[in-house]
């Protein structure tokens, strides 16, 4: 059943859900929907206001930038109101630090869950937080406009927000180095090219490419997706025979749904 009312509106971030499919967009592309933890709050929010018939998210942005990263406000002494600075944080103790970044982490740790697929469509700049949004998902589709970054060591800091991982294992760790270091532009033909994008059309036609990638995942019975999906996450860190007997047990708990015989 479609809700045409918001589940969440607030701090930038929006969650709707039209029956399997739920959208979460970014709505402040006046500040290039640059982020901040009162923005990384509500996308936790939204992963944990998802209803069970949810099967697909869709992540996307208003404006021409998907996300210009980190709000700069928050190197600034006064920070955002009713926050600590970044400065403020940076006198705290180790597990003061270290409890305010995992919270912080939590808005991108959700959209890989075993139930959902996640669609990330990037258009524009996607710079460092913004980036990382975008790594969180399972899948990205971009515009042929897309400017992926990754700038937080040129300031002297390091992508905290769940990136380095799924970086890794799209493009490799030589490449992920090179991307990091240099803070340099990734566009759509590379970011196709390398792995870390699924499809790259042109903007106009982001929207309905995004539409018809949803469409082709609902088709795919549930649950077997869900095994499917297990299944690849879980095998870089097997080995070649558990894979082989994770795919047996898999398929054993498939042949048995389907055939009625529980276990």
């Amino acid at each position: 059943m479609a809700s045409f009312d918001p589940l969440l509106d607030k701090d930038g971030v929006r969650l709707t859900v039209d029956d399997a499919i739920a959208t979460v967009t970014l709505t402040n592309p006046a500040k290039r929907n640059a982020q901040s933890p009162a923005l990384w709050r509500a996308l936790a929010e939204a992963g944990r206001l998802l209803p069970g018939t949810v099967r697909v998210v869709v992540l996307r942005a208003e404006g021409k930038s998907f996300s210009a990263g980190l709000d700069r406000q928050a190197f600034t002494p006064e920070g955002f109101d009713g926050e600590p600075s970044f400065i403020d944080l940076a006198r705290g103790s180790d597990a003061e630090l270290d409890a305010a970044i995992a919270e912080y982490q939590e808005g991108f740790t959700w959209w890989r869950r075993s139930d959902i697929v996640s669609i990330a469509a990037v258009q524009g700049h996607a710079i460092g937080a913004g980036f990382q949004l975008a790594l969180a998902c399972d899948l990205r589709v971009v515009a042929d406009d897309v400017q992926f970054a990754m700038r937080e060591t040129g300031l002297g800091l390091v992508p905290d927000l769940t990136g380095t991982h799924p970086l890794v294992g799209l493009v490799g760790y030589a490449r992920a180095l090179e991307i990091c270091a240099t803070g340099r532009f990734v566009q759509a033909e590379e970011a196709q090219r390398s792995g870390l994008a699924n499809i790259a059309v042109p903007v106009a036609q982001l929207d309905d490419t995004v539409g018809e990638l949803a469409a082709a995942l609902l088709a795919a019975p549930r649950d077997a997706l869900i095994e499917t999906k297990g299944l690849l996450q879980g095998a870089v860190g097997r080995t070649y025979e558990e894979q082989r007997v994770a795919e047996r047990g898999a398929q054993a708990r498939r042949l048995r749904d389907l055939a009625g015989v529980s276990d």
